[in-house]
């Protein structure tokens, strides 16, 4: 079934979306991560389009959707607010599947907090740490330092984000088509040559500044000398304004899928500055009494263990990306999970 694309304005924001499937069935709606956009998701929407009415929308300032500034300090609520606004104008039916990738993840349980009786169940795909990325040293999240050093904008590669501002293309070692290879998949994976230039222009499409990727910075005193602003992608996924934890309180049933090589989410992930210090990447760690690596997946599972209701599932051999290393797995586990709600 073929996939759809339309520009829908809402009272927030004209979002770029993607649908496949008929109206009237049950609708799945996808999320995706940083630094990517809902072209990601269409081989698994048509994986999907025979059993359900699929949506996948753009994040402000990401895909063809509008620029528009991110408000971190309020954690992803503009997104959850975003795909809210789409829901209500395009009058999606609900309760909803939700599938949240990555810091999607985090979209789709701030949704759900916000709007408990509008989601019927929650996919997880190696979604992000309920705290976010970076400045927190155990399962309860709590900070490593008062003024959340070691998250926000300030953490981003300055080359790679000179690489977005640049639209560059090429294979060097900062840019995003090498992180892609390197980060999203797991060693030894390859990308469909024509997948990938569609996803390298997606990437690129992206807004680069202060307003949306990486977002503004803050000087620290503290290790590693940088804290989060207060506009942008990375400061609103920094635990200074990103607290989800109330996701443990709600009944909602989860399905939580993640690559056993995933380097994004991970609780020593390759985005964790406390783990890179470990490692003798970013000098000067304070050791690990005070800086510790951010245990991400580990603070997922503690909050989903309260919350009761969900199933873990650990694909090997896969990285960040389990709906494009295994896609005919990852569209049959999701598809089971849907159709016994």
């Amino acid at each position: 079934m073929p996939i759809t694309t339309t520009t829908v304005e809402t009272s927030r924001l004209r979002t770029f979306v993607r649908q496949a499937g008929e109206p009237g069935k049950p609708v799945v709606l996808l999320l995706h991560g940083n630094v990517s956009s809902s072209v990601f998701f269409e081989h698994l929407m048509e994986a999907l389009a025979a059993d359900f009415h699929v949506v996948a929308p753009d994040y402000r300032g990401f895909g063809g959707s509008e620029r528009k500034a991110i408000d971190a300090t309020r954690g992803v609520r503009d997104f959850s607010d975003d795909v809210h606004a789409l829901v209500e104008t395009m009058g999606l039916s609900t309760p909803l599947h939700m599938l949240g990738w990555s810091a999607g993840g985090g979209v789709v349980m701030q949704y759900a907090i916000d709007h408990p009786d509008q989601v019927a169940s929650v996919v997880l795909e190696a979604g992000m740490s309920p705290y976010g990325f970076g400045g927190t040293k155990d399962v309860e999240g709590t900070r490593v330092f008062d003024d959340y050093a070691g998250s926000g904008g300030g953490t981003a590669n300055p080359d790679f984000v000179e690489s977005l501002r640049n639209k560059d293309r090429s294979d060097s070692p900062t840019g995003v088509r090498t992180t892609m290879r390197s980060f999203y998949v797991a060693e030894g994976f390859t990308f469909d040559p024509r997948d990938e230039e569609r996803y390298v222009d997606a990437c690129l499409e992206m807004a680069v500044g202060d307003d949306v990727y990486p977002g503004d910075m803050t000087a620290s005193e503290n290790w590693p000398g940088v804290a989060p602003g207060t506009t942008g992608m990375n400061n609103a996924i920094s635990p200074k304004y990103l607290d989800l934890s109330g996701f443990a309180d709600l009944s909602v049933p989860v399905l939580w899928i993640r690559g056993d090589s995933d380097q994004i989410v991970s609780d020593t992930s390759f985005f964790d500055f406390a783990y890179l210090g470990q490692l003798g990447v970013v000098p000067g760690w304070p050791g690990p009494e005070v800086a510790p690596p951010q245990p991400m997946v580990s603070q997922l599972r503690a909050v989903l263990e309260k919350a009761g209701d969900y199933r873990e599932v650990v694909y090997e051999n896969c990285g960040h990306s389990p709906h494009i290393e295994k896609p005919d797995r990852f569209a049959a586990d999701v598809m089971e999970f849907w159709r016994a709600r």
